[in-house]
Order: structure tokens, then C-alpha cells, then sequence
């Protein structure tokens, strides 16, 4: 059976105890972060973070699907975010390949098919996280734009500590959801499978764009790190201006009682 796999990116994230209470489907693996269902072969896979995938499903049972799974999505944005794949399950083959960025499997090797769907799926959650880094990063060289042309910063306090936990958020939220540099359970006992899981990291460039959203993440916080630095000196020059001016009044005051008496 030749199809295509799909990936969406519907949420920030996807309430995955209600999915299960609700979906009537064969649940082959359930966790706290994701569930994978088996139904008359085809398969679908959702994830806490927001993104669920399909195959075997046509169009129109893909669009009654995410009517089912939206009630339980935060923040429910289907987005033009979404990668498809090639896959083929061959009745008759004994292996996992990958031949011209297609995905070959045994029609029975349920793993090996979950295993292609967290990949792509992956795929398009970095996708959805690096829009988001470049964003901060954009934000992030607009300031110090105005700090090369004016001398000085155009953002502070709350505004500033609300772009550092932005940054950090997405930081946090790649770390938490994303095998990229560990290997998933599944392959950890399975040449077969350890194989296919390097050849799908390889296809979709997982490590590279992990690096590249993490060097990023460095640079945003190095540069937020010397905005807290500035604002912490200006801080301080205020403080400083403060207490000399008080210091004034203080003499001030204390020669004109000398003057009166």
C-alpha cells in the first residue's frame, strides 16, 4: 500500500488524557506525551505538543478527525505548517528502507511505521519552533538596532523580562518534546529499526536544524544578557543620581537651620 504521510501543526498543545478518553480507535502506545492508533491500517499519532499525523486516511476522514481532536487542543491554530512523506507497506518485504526519500516497510511493522510518523512529525514541530526563534530573533535585532543608532535601548523592565522568558520558553519547550539527539525507546533494541530511525533523522536534517535553533537561542540570550547588563547600570546611575541629590538637599538644609539660627 502506497501513501503519503502527513503532519500538522494544529495547537500549542493537545490535551493527550481527553484525546484518549474520547477517540474510539485502537491505541497501540499511550502515554502522557503522545498516542498512536491502529485503525484497519491506517494510523494516526498525536502529540502533546501540538501536532498530530496521519496515514492511510483520506481527506475527508482527516478533516472528521480533527474535528474530533480540536475540542481538546489549547490554543487551536491549523496552520499552513505541515509535511508530508512518501511511505510504502510491502506485504511481502522483510526490511525497513529508505529508497529516493521514500519510506519502505513490511506491512507489518507497526513500529517502524510509528517510527517514520515521529519523525515527520518532529519535522514540522521544529519547523513551527524555529518561525518562532526567528521571530525573537527578529525582535531581538531590532533592539539592538536602535542601540547601535541612538547609544542607548528602546526596551527595559517588564517588556525585556517578558522577551527573556519568551526565549527561554521555546528553549525549554524544544528540550522537552523533542528526540533528537536520543534515539527513541523503540530503536534501542532493534538494529533494524536504529537503521531506519539515523536514515529519517538524516532525510528531514532534525540535528542540523536542532543546532541552528539553539545557536540562535544563544545568541538572542547573550544579547539579552548585556541588555539586562544595561539596564542594570542605568539602574544604578539612577540610584546613584538618587542618592547624591538627596545628599544635596541633606547639606542644603542642614546650612540654611545654620543660616536661621
Amino acid at each position: 500500500m502506497a501513501s503519503e504521510a502527513l503532519a500538522l501543526h494544529l495547537a500549542t498543545s493537545i490535551n493527550i488524557t481527553a484525546c484518549r478518553k474520547a477517540l474510539d480507535k485502537e491505541l497501540i502506545v499511550g502515554d502522557r506525551d503522545e498516542l498512536f492508533y491502529s485503525d484497519a491500517s491506517r494510523y494516526l499519532y498525536i502529540f502533546r505538543y501540538g501536532v498530530v499525523s496521519f496515514f492511510g486516511y483520506s481527506e475527508p476522514e482527516i478533516a472528521q478527525l480533527l474535528k474530533e481532536i480540536e475540542p481538546y487542543c489549547e490554543e487551536w491554530r491549523p496552520s499552513d505548517i505541515n509535511e508530508t512523506m512518501e511511505m510504502e507497506l510491502v506485504s511481502d518485504r522483510e526490511n525497513a528502507s529508505i529508497e529516493n526519500e521514500k519510506v519502505l516497510l513490511p506491512k507489518s511493522n507497526v513500529e517502524g511505521i510509528r517510527l517514520a510518523l515521529l519523525h515527520l512529525s518532529q519535522s514540522v514541530a521544529m519547523d513551527y519552533y524555529a518561525g518562532l526563534s526567528e521571530q525573537a530573533m527578529k525582535e531581538t535585532r531590532e533592539h539592538t538596532t536602535y542601540l547601535e543608532e541612538n547609544g542607548k535601548l528602546d526596551i527595559g523592565g517588564k517588556k525585556l523580562k517578558r522577551h527573556i522568558a519568551k526565549v527561554l520558553n521555546i528553549n525549554n519547550q524544544i528540550s522537552e518534546n523533542l528526540y533528537i539527539f536520543d534515539s527513541h525507546e523503540v530503536v534501542w533494541e532493534d538494529l533494524e529499526l536504529d537503521r531506519l530511525d539515523k536514515g529519517l533523522k538524516q532525510i528531514f536534517d532534525l540535528k542540523e536544524r536542532y543546532r541552528n535553533i539553539k545557536e540562535q537561542g544563544h545568541v538572542i540570550k547573550e544579547n539579552l544578557s548585556l541588555f539586562m547588563n544595561i539596564m542594570d547600570h542605568r539602574e544604578s546611575s539612577r540610584l546613584e543620581w538618587i542618592i547624591i541629590i538627596l545628599i544635596l538637599v541633606e547639606v542644603v538644609d542642614l546650612f540654611i537651620m545654620r543660616l536661621i539660627s
